[in-house]
């Protein structure tokens, strides 16, 4: 007994395959595009009222780092070892939040294995 292909497959698979490939290797040049300008992008997160400030690119390197002087208490350095940490997160789930938006974007929301982001 013969199989048979499903209507549409079979004849012309081979253009078929180079138009995904040339789609996928579009995707991933402009997935890359994307990746290097949020790298390069500033973001910042407050807390304590606005007592620590952190900027961190979106490579995840800190760039700037404020505290405000009324917060250094040597006697609660636990307390300022919380806000920076609090802003830090925060900066990071915002870089994250971001790229993912981004990278959704360039997918329409596909996740593509091997692309990585």
């Amino acid at each position: 007994m013969k199989s048979r292909l499903p209507k549409g497959y079979g004849s012309g698979s081979a253009t078929n395959m180079n138009q995904i490939a040339k789609q996928a290797q579009k995707i991933q040049e402009e997935m890359e595009k994307v990746s290097a300008e949020l790298e390069e992008k500033e973001y910042t997160a407050t807390t304590g009222g606005n007592a620590v400030s952190v900027t961190m690119l979106g490579s995840l390197q800190i760039t700037n780092l404020t505290i405000s002087p009324e917060v250094i208490d040597p006697e609660d350095s636990e307390l300022l070892a919380d806000m920076i940490t609090g802003a830090v997160n925060e900066v990071i789930r915002n870089i994250n939040a971001d790229k993912e938006e981004k990278m959704n974007a360039v997918t329409g929301g596909l996740s593509l294995p091997g692309m990585g982001f």
